[in-house]
């Protein structure tokens, strides 16, 4: 049976690979800080979950202390060149996206054919963590795709993915580490606090109200945390779930999916949500940091604004 856990192997491999990459990088004059970063985060994934608590623990304050001491670098390997990107465009045009696409028609694709038929009951994948594994299937069906395809130097692959990873730097784990922020404050009683507050200032039986403040105290705590999946576990526990579902008899369905909505909303207003926006300025250069966000503003508080519409309509007036 292939279980979730081959994902951890097959990713920890992956920053494995750019961890050895960076130490063999002598242009880089922080490749050792490159190294161990994505050294030690391998080793969260490879070896994550036969380490206690603490033990992983110590991994992810080693990782934080070396991007809090400056010890990343960004790299710039010798890859393809821009000449030979420039006739790739030329050639094959639109064609080129190929490759990414195999991995949603993987995801979906195989989903579907697992769980509608009778290949399903060969028990093959772990039981309800199919997309996910069929999702990292498609990015190797994507990579032995395009090197088949287009031929580029062996290294190719690894090396640009090492050259975006640490353009990215320690951005990329911040939507992990978020996450699980959200959990603890959600253990931490957060979500409870919120609610007693909430319950005082919100008249009773004033549905709409209620549906105002989730929606904004998810937007805001997005904002804060940088992550909806974060943001979430704290506003149903303060007001989602006592409220409006116990409460008021709301459509849960609708109050979580909407909800969630509202949460990414304040995904596009915030720089916390690096891999959303900070992540993208600084891959394309801009002079800007917050370029992305200003652009997407206008976007998010329309949006904010029907997410409250529908979750009102939808879990309330509908539903009942």
């Amino acid at each position: 049976m292939i279980t979730y856990e081959w994902l951890y192997i097959l990713a920890g491999l992956f920053f494995l690979a750019w961890s050895l990459l960076s130490v063999l990088d002598t242009s880089n004059s922080k490749r050792w800080g490159n190294a161990a970063f994505w050294g030690l985060l391998a080793a969260s994934f490879l070896f994550g979950s036969h380490l206690s608590d603490f033990g992983n623990g110590v991994l992810v304050l080693a990782m934080v202390g070396i991007a809090g001491i400056g010890g990343l670098g960004r790299s710039n390997p010798e890859t393809t060149s821009l000449e030979e990107r420039f006739n790739f465009s030329q050639l094959f045009g639109n064609k080129l996206f190929v490759p990414a696409l195999i991995v949603p028609i993987t995801a979906v694709a195989g989903t579907l054919l697992y769980n509608y038929t009778p290949f399903g009951e060969t028990g093959l994948f772990e039981e309800r963590r199919e997309t996910l594994i069929l999702f990292g299937i498609g990015v190797l069906f994507a990579l032995v795709a395009a090197m088949i395809w287009l031929k580029p130097p062996a290294l190719a692959a690894a090396e640009e993915g090492r050259r975006l990873l640490d353009s990215i730097g320690w951005a990329a784990i911040l939507p992990q580490m978020l996450a699980a922020l959200g959990a603890v404050f959600a253990l931490a009683g957060v979500g409870d606090i919120i609610g007693g507050i909430a319950g005082s200032i919100i008249p009773e039986g004033s549905v709409l109200l209620t549906v105002i403040i989730f929606a904004l105290g998810m937007a805001l705590f997005t904002m804060i945390m940088g992550n909806a999946f974060a943001a979430f576990p704290v506003m149903a526990a303060a007001i989602g779930i006592p409220l409006l579902v116990e409460d008021y008899g709301g459509n849960p369905a609708v109050i979580g999916a909407v909800g969630m909505l509202a949460g990414f909303c304040g995904t596009l207003m915030t720089p916390m949500a690096a891999n959303f926006n900070i992540v993208p300025a600084a891959l394309l250069e801009l002079k800007d940091q917050n370029g992305v966000i200003r652009q997407q503003i206008g976007t998010a508080i329309p949006l904010w604004v029907c997410n409250v519409v529908i979750i009102y309509v939808g879990a309330f007036l509908l539903w009942n």
